[in-house]
């Protein structure tokens, strides 16, 4: 996939002004017409490289400042603010949010350090879990020197399917002088991992599942050889809960180890080779039908994209458990699934429903949603519901996709829940009285 295009309007216009210079002045600096700044200012045209080099020859201009809103995780981010149920009423769509954005990028950076310090559910309201999503998500879960230096590794132990485990295992006995030992249940009752220095051991749960066991020995050589870059990004982010780094770190080791069992050029080969089936990637790598949808998500390298998949998980208490949007434009996880005509089922086998998010919701509306039982991360005991989603625009090579109608008057009709939906003629909202007033 393409690298996005970068619109910079509000950037270049004060920049302009800050050196007292018409559009005619600064566009003779860059060597463009004055009609094609006009262009650029009001976000007409992306900025080009080359005149981003100009920028930086005749302004001493840091480039950086072109994406200055990705502190606040670019329209995504703002969206996914506006999106709040207290302005459910105001019917505020996308296209908004981008003109916003591109208008006046400081006004809504602004507005999104108010929403999140005050304006947002308050400390005591934001869950736990949405804080470390909120930290991902500013990355879009792709963390590319995570990434190289897993792949790096992953060429130095020459990882093949048939010896991941042999060749992990051997790198913790002749670089840490650990071994490998397997516990009974009883003596690790709750526990997958546990690294036990006085013994020299790494300790396995013996019901860990063989594709479980790689995941965790993976995750202890990232705990071990990675820990001081794992800390540089954590350190990065900016947490309120107490706990909330942690739960970052432990999630950046398993990235890690994900990024070092399905190296990126190859799993990404792999991927468009299969259109993307999760099942032939799972045997492939050697992992599971999770660990594949969870890397699906992170296919995000500069000119080496994939797909952008988002993914959700589901508890037995029809939780959201799990959020991942990568580069998705997804609006339909900002909080659990709620449409009743959004038919989430704990199968063995991938279910597949193309829908469409009702109008004037934020972000793309016609998606692609497939799900399937999976075991939980921590409780390989319980099952849960993993939602595999794609824009439906990009769902015609998915493998999943295969003999299902991608036209969008085809898809089934869902909203985020019956409280707030704008659909009237929705036979399941019954139960739950009328449409919101002032909504058609």
């Amino acid at each position: 996939m393409s690298e996005p295009s970068v619109y910079a309007g509000a950037a270049l216009r004060r920049l302009r002004r800050r050196e007292g210079l018409t559009q005619a002045g600064m566009a003779q600096r860059l060597s463009i017409s004055a009609s094609y700044l006009n262009l650029l200012e009001r976000n007409q045209r992306p900025v080009t490289a080359r005149v981003v080099l100009e920028l930086v020859d005749q302004f001493d201009f840091d480039p950086r400042t072109l994406q200055e809103n990705s502190a606040i995780g670019g329209i995504d981010g703002l969206a996914r603010r506006l999106g709040d149920a207290r302005f459910a009423d105001l019917g505020i769509d996308r296209a908004e949010v981008t003109e916003f954005l591109a208008a006046a990028p400081q006004a809504a950076a602004a507005f999104a350090r108010l929403f999140d310090e005050r304006g947002g559910a308050s400390l005591q309201e934001t869950a736990f879990e949405e804080e470390v999503w909120r930290a991902i998500e500013r990355w879009r879960n792709h963390f590319a020197d995570l990434d190289e230096a897993a792949e790096r590794l992953a060429e130095e132990l020459r990882l093949v399917r048939a010896d991941i485990g042999a060749a992990l295992t051997d790198r913790l006995r002749e670089r840490h002088d650990l071994a490998i030992r397997f516990l009974p249940r009883a003596v690790m009752p709750e526990a997958n991992r546990r690294l036990d220095l006085h013994a020299r051991q790494v300790q396995l749960s013996e019901m860990l599942a063989p594709d479980t066991r790689n995941f965790e020995i993976a995750q202890q050589v990232a705990a071990l050889e990675y820990r001081d870059m794992i800390a540089g990004i954590a350190d990065g982010a900016k947490f309120d809960h107490p706990g909330a780094r942690e739960a970052f770190t432990a999630y950046l080791r398993g990235y890690f180890a994900r990024a070092l069992l399905m190296p990126y050029s190859r799993f990404l080969r792999a991927c468009e080779a299969t259109g993307y089936d999760p099942e032939v990637l799972a045997r492939r790598f050697a992992t599971s039908r999770g660990e594949v949808a969870r890397r699906f998500t992170t296919l995000q390298r500069t000119n080496q994209r994939g797909l952008p998949f988002f993914l959700g998980r589901i508890d037995p208490g029809v939780q959201l458990a799990e959020r991942l949007l990568g580069a998705s434009d997804a609006s339909l996880l900002d909080r659990r699934p709620a449409c009743p005509l959004l038919r989430l089922d704990r199968s063995a086998d991938w279910r597949v429903q193309p829908v469409m998010m009702e109008s004037g919701a934020l972000g793309p509306g016609h998606w692609l949603i497939a799900h399937a039982s999976a075991p939980a991360m921590a409780d390989e005991a319980r099952r849960d519901v993993l939602i595999l989603g794609l824009e439906a625009r990009f769902a015609e090579s998915f493998a999943l996709a295969r003999g299902i109608s991608l036209r969008a008057e085809d898809a089934t009709p869902i909203g985020t829940g019956c409280r707030t939906c704008r659909r009237t003629a929705c036979p399941a909202r019954s139960l739950h009285g009328p449409a919101p007033s002032g909504v058609e």
